[in-house]
């Protein structure tokens, strides 16, 4: 059981990770004014002390506390330490991302110090907060005109008047609002805010001040208890309950290679330049957060991970992913692949045939590891992957023409077991390999079975036309659209098509089952006896009604499921020509 508490931006990501594990949890807040809808989840509102926390997670059997509250909640992470101390329970801090500290600002240690620091300013608006304005008397009393900006709900408005504020100083936030139109509006020679990091909009309120030319007074963020296991996004989060608490996610996240090769670089690079060997760094993913990433290195500017793919069943796991670094004079970053990487034979990827494939993403990664680190400095960076040309033939790759070695690949830098948006990943890149084929028609179907029947129907097609959709038919048609395809041949076997009829895009088994009411139904419509039609309850698997369905009411059933099919998939592709095809257990094709 985990408790998390939460009311910020990070609270409503870790809730959203939380979802996917399908376990039980609770989500704290102390007003209840985030409004949340979950599955799984407890919400809970109302202030706790030490005790009070103490005394919840023994009564609940909490295991683990995850705490994403606001930064500057000062009190609530003291509470939070104490509580976990008495219990033994560990707290995983959900962090915010900050930028560097900017030298430009005038930095303050507290409120306190804000308003000696501010006591030369005329106009001063405040972004710190409502729970702040009594923290900031001083200013008026010191003859400062002061301006609060708050959110516009009753709890706050309430609070900003009990403090004694009056109208004209409140300026309200609201979501469209340009942050340069607010500052000319109110004109103050100075901003106070907390440095909140980037989910609290910090960036954004610096960057108009600045384009002004007002003076910048940014309050520290205070200091976490140094017992916390600090995380700075959603994948670390993960992959840190998934080893503090293995059994709440019953399948665990795992690393994909882009990350596996960037980790080995920063290490191989890290032994280069500064002489030092080091088994774990610290991998920036590209939504910003940073990872732990255990790393072994083979010699000085040589390192390699051993991929974790997690409970994915991927056919790289324990597969070890190296980087070879070298030196440049120049300040360039050159990544090349070496043995087991593939290489690129066709069009239709982010790089031409003859380069190695090394997608666009975990080239970037990289190259944004590598210059976060060592500034300017150029390398060679050389990936390789023993036994890859080996195990590439169990991937994707001969069907997209990339021979001799595995793919590096990944978006997120991070692999979540079945991942759907991988799969759909994948299937957008055969299709981009289909649209390079400069084949005008692309031939969707469900796997090899299909295809091989598909492929004799459409023989003069080139094999990178036809594209497996697995179940996610509605998406790989969305992508065909979305890519130009004007002619799009739907393939799909009677499992499928009577999931499909009945208004399911995606048709695994964890989504939807056979609806035997609904089957009942077509065979009515198809003009089947009444004997027949209750045979539909008498069936296990849909194929079954190629035995089931008379010859003389074969044509008509045929044409009921392949209509139904139609008319759901239709919206999906607007600016394309649709054709399905129903095929049967022998191979037989109907349109």
């Amino acid at each position: 059981m985990i408790l998390v508490f939460g009311g910020t931006t990070e609270g409503r990501i870790a809730v959203k990770e939380l979802e996917e594990s399908g376990s039980l949890y609770f989500y704290s807040t102390h007003d209840g004014e985030q409004h949340l809808s979950v599955s799984n989840g407890v919400i809970i509102s109302g202030a706790m002390t030490a005790e009070g926390m103490e005394t919840f997670c023994r009564e609940n059997d909490i295991r683990l506390i995850i705490d994403a509250a606001h930064p500057f909640a000062s009190e609530l992470h003291s509470n939070i330490e104490k509580a976990s101390r008495h219990v033994k329970v560990p707290v995983i801090r959900f962090e915010r991302i900050y930028p560097k500290r900017d030298f430009r600002f005038i930095w303050c240690e507290d409120f306190s110090d804000a308003v000696e620091k501010l006591k030369g300013a005329k106009r001063v608006l405040s972004t710190a907060g409502v729970k702040s304005i009594g923290k900031l008397k001083g200013l008026a009393e010191s003859g400062i005109e002061v301006f609060h900006r708050i959110l516009e709900r009753e709890s706050s408005i309430n609070l900003a008047k009990r403090e004694g504020v009056d109208e004209a100083h409140i300026c309200y936030y609201s979501k469209e609002e340009d942050q340069s139109k607010v500052l000319e509006k109110i004109k103050p020679d100075a901003l106070l805010l907390k440095e909140s990091g980037l989910s609290g909009g910090y960036s954004e309120k610096v960057e108009a001040a600045l384009k002004i030319g007002i003076r910048i007074f940014v309050i520290k963020r205070p200091s976490l208890p140094e017992e916390f296991i600090t995380v700075n996004g959603p994948y670390g989060m993960r992959r840190m309950v998934e080893k503090l608490l293995p059994e709440f996610y019953p399948l665990h996240s795992g690393l994909t290679t882009g990350s596996c090769a960037t980790a080995a670089a920063i290490a191989a690079a890290t032994s280069l330049v500064e002489g030092t060997f080091t088994n774990m760094v610290f991998l920036l993913l590209p939504n910003g957060e940073s990872i732990p990433v255990e790393t072994v290195n083979a010699e000085v500017g040589h390192a390699y991970v051993v991929k974790d793919s997690g409970d994915d069943p991927d056919v790289t796991d324990k597969m070890e992913i190296h980087s070879r670094v070298e030196l440049l004079k120049t300040s360039d970053i050159e990544i090349v692949g070496g043995e087991g990487v593939g290489r690129i034979t066709l069009p239709g990827f982010d790089y031409p045939p003859g380069e190695a494939a090394i997608n666009k993403a975990p080239r970037k990664m990289i190259e944004d590891n590598l210059r976060a680190r060592f500034s300017n400095r150029g390398f060679k960076v050389t990936v390789s992957v023993p036994g890859g040309e080996e195990i590439a033939h169990r991937t994707f790759n001969p069907r997209l023409g990339i021979e001799g070695g595995i793919s590096i690949i990944g978006v997120s830098g991070i692999i979540k077991p079945f991942s759907e948006e991988s799969f759909v990943s994948s299937i957008r890149k055969c299709m981009e390999v289909a649209k390079a084929s400069n084949s005008e028609r692309v031939v969707i179907n469900s796997g090899a079975k299909s295809e091989g029947c598909l492929k004799r129907f459409y023989n003069t097609l080139p094999p990178q036309a036809f594209v497996q959709y697995g179940n996610k038919i509605g998406d790989t048609i969305s992508i065909a659209n979305e890519l130009g395809f004007k002619l799009i041949s739907l393939g799909i076997m009677l499992g499928k098509a009577v999931k499909l009829a009945e208004g399911n895009l995606d048709t695994h088994s964890s989504n939807v089952t056979i609806n035997r009411d609904f089957i009942a139904s077509v065979l009515k419509e198809s003009g089947c006896s009444e004997e027949i039609v209750n045979k539909a309850y008498t069936i296990t698997l849909a194929r079954e009604l190629w035995e089931i369905v008379p010859a003389e009411n074969m044509q008509s059933f045929v044409n009921t499921v392949i209509t139904k099919c139609h008319k759901v998939c239709s919206p999906n592709s607007p600016n394309a020509e649709l054709t399905v095809l129903l095929i049967s257990e022998n191979g037989s094709i109907f349109f």
